[in-house]
């Protein structure tokens, strides 16, 4: 079979920033996009402010009808308009099975990891966060249960030897690689020319949703693994830690770091140093970490010799 991208009906399923590439590139590729579903806007930043989700903009920029349904109830089923198929694209709920089969094309879901590794929300940070030397991109035929589908296609990518990618950067270079997969293969799925693979569960591997609190550091672990975090973890949720001074304890964003295996003489994990060229390190559990650029809460970010100069007891204190 044979279908026209004009003639080939889409509801898009989408929220975030990831979604926004796979949207635009159907709509300039021609497939009518009859609907986009997204999360209701919700508060946002220090202030609150009621914001529309990133598809959600895109979506009316393009003069699609959005649908923001808080719960996916029977009663939303009956306003989806028909479709041929389902585009998902980091949607962030589960969809139930009566609504994955309304189209005849069934649900495809575009998810930045190489499944089964790294099911669920954060598969990015994850990557990183555990040393992955690969990652990519699959497209799944969506079932009831979380990535858990049928792998349809999905295309790997390298990670830097030098590991100074951070989620940001990933997240883009994913995103990029998932329209590319997704227009490619959208014909050949309409016209039967895919048989989708199962997963191997066996295999499977999860991530969860990320919460502020897990941007705070354990001194305690090896220098390596909290360079990992500081990257992993950049933009949302970020990574910190507390410093004691006399008044008040500041709480410190570290921006970006890199790893160092001398010891200082002394000191437990968190202890503050400075080697013989001047170079400012943080003892971890195993090896040290040269802290680059710093964001001391309610204030810009800076480089470490700039907090340095106006915090002069920095040097010999310890974090938390």
């Amino acid at each position: 079979m044979t279908i026209k991208n004009s003639s080939c009906k889409i509801v898009f399923w989408g929220t975030p920033k990831f979604a926004l590439p796979a949207l635009e590139a159907l709509f300039k590729a021609g497939y009518e996009i009859a609907a986009v579903i997204t999360n209701p806007d919700k508060p946002v930043g220090r202030k609150q402010i009621i914001t529309p989700p990133p598809v959600k903009i895109l979506a009316q920029k393009h003069k699609i009808p959005v649908f923001q349904p808080i719960k996916l109830i029977e009663e939303f089923q009956k306003e989806i308009p028909e479709a041929d198929i389902y585009i998902i694209a980091a949607y962030g709920k589960i969809i139930p099975s009566n609504i994955l089969g309304m189209p005849k094309f069934g649900a495809l879901n575009i998810h930045p990891s190489l499944l089964p590794r790294w099911r669920g929300p954060s598969p990015i940070q994850y990557a990183i966060l555990n040393g992955d030397s690969e990652t990519g991109v699959t497209i799944m035929k969506t079932d009831e249960r979380m990535d858990h589908g049928p792998v349809i296609t999905a295309s790997g990518f390298q990670l830097p030897a030098s590991g100074r990618i951070t989620c940001k950067e990933l997240h883009d270079k994913l995103a990029k690689l998932g329209i590319e997969l997704l227009i490619d293969t959208l014909p050949k799925w309409i016209a039967g020319e895919i048989v989708p693979i199962p997963q191997d569960d066996a295999k499977a591997t999860y991530s969860n949703i990320l919460k502020k609190d897990d941007g705070r550091i354990d001194w305690k672990k090896p220098a390596e693994q909290i360079e990992r975090m500081i990257r992993a973890f950049n933009p949302w949720p970020g990574v910190w830690t507390l410093w004691p001074t006399d008044d008040k304890i500041l709480r410190l964003r570290i921006e970006e770091a890199e790893t160092n295996y001398s010891f200082p003489p002394d000191g437990s994990p968190g202890f503050i140093w400075k080697d013989e060229n001047e170079k400012v390190y943080v003892k971890t559990g195993h090896g040290s970490l040269g802290i680059k650029k710093i964001t001391p809460a309610g204030k810009k970010s800076m480089a470490l010799d700039a907090f340095c100069r106006g915090y002069k007891n920095f040097i010999g204190s310890n974090l938390i």
